[in-house]
């Protein structure tokens, strides 16, 4: 449900409040015990969320780095099972709401929200120094019960969206899938490069990113998963992401050589889920060295992937 002010929702409902970029395993966690109180009390499970990330309006030279889109964001919302999902349009004028304001007149008056669930650490509303004791006072004098929920930790510590991006950034991509619950994707458009893969015997594919706020892993050699558009079945490749020093590029790259799978893919839509890093981006001597490495590299990814 996209929320404006004619929004009026009558079921009871248990909610639980955030931006919720990547959907990762402590958001599924949350999500998880959101949908166990729904059961407890005979309540309807509910997610709020905001279209857009907050501090982009709160800060119009902020640039977000985020691990999904709205659309892949709702996807796997759905995924979760809950009820409901409702995404409000963060604005200057809804970021102005005090946390007591925003209970009482949205998630109390617009969504009917009984019992609100709290996040690890999670705060909302102008007044940043609200927290979860504030919620509970302001609760009770609206008649909403407000409950907190304790983190998810995984092997890289408690997960938030913000340890999943510094992973990525890090090229640990095992370590972000590992916190996402499935791997980390790009999709975007096939476009035109400079054929330098193909004189080799690997041709490869140069990926237009569709939403530039997503983060790209670190510069490196990449095992990934490709998705074809039309295609049901992923094929394996390996994806170069940098600015192909051997060829003495200058400008960043995305490239994916994927294996087994012939045709013309110049305008096709493609999806990439990242598996492992192979390796850093190497200046080799000549042409012929890089194609050896790049021989190597097939060779590790059909084993580790078969």
């Amino acid at each position: 449900i996209f929320f404006d002010n004619t929004t009026q929702l009558h079921s009871s409902a248990v909610a639980t409040v955030g931006f919720f970029d990547g959907v990762h395993q402590g958001h599924r966690y949350l999500i998880d015990k959101l949908k166990g109180i729904a059961r407890e009390q005979g309540l309807v499970s509910m997610v709020v969320t905001f279209d857009k990330h907050p501090r982009q309006v709160l800060h119009s030279d902020y640039q977000p780095m985020l691990l999904s889109t709205l659309d892949e964001k709702l996807d796997a919302l759905e995924e979760t099972g809950v009820d409901i999902c409702v995404v409000i349009p963060f604005t200057t004028s809804f970021a102005s709401l005090s946390a007591h304001d925003f209970m009482e007149k949205i998630l109390k008056g617009h969504l009917s929200v009984n019992c609100l669930l709290t996040g690890y650490d999670n705060r909302f509303g102008c007044r940043r120094e609200d927290g979860y004791e504030n919620y509970v006072v302001y609760g009770r004098e609206m008649g909403m019960t407000v409950v907190d929920a304790d983190s998810f930790r995984s092997g890289v510590g408690n997960v938030s969206s913000s340890v999943v991006r510094r992973l990525i950034a890090d090229g640990n991509v095992e370590g972000a899938s590992e916190c996402l619950g499935r791997p980390y994707r790009l999709s975007g458009t096939v476009v035109h490069g400079e054929a330098k893969g193909r004189t080799m015997g690997f041709p490869t594919a140069n990926i237009r990113i569709e939403n530039t706020m997503k983060i790209i892993p670190k510069n490196g050699v990449y095992a990934v998963r490709a998705w074809v558009s039309g295609s049901e079945k992923a094929f394996l490749g390996m994806m170069n992401i940098g600015n192909r020093p051997t060829f003495g590029g200058l400008s960043t790259t995305l490239e994916v050589n994927i294996l087994d799978f012939e045709g013309s893919l110049y305008g096709e839509k493609i999806s990439v889920d990242f598996v492992k890093r192979l390796r850093n981006e190497v200046l080799f001597d000549s042409k012929e060295a890089l194609a050896e490495q790049l021989r190597r590299d097939e060779n590790d990814v059909r084993t580790m992937m078969k």
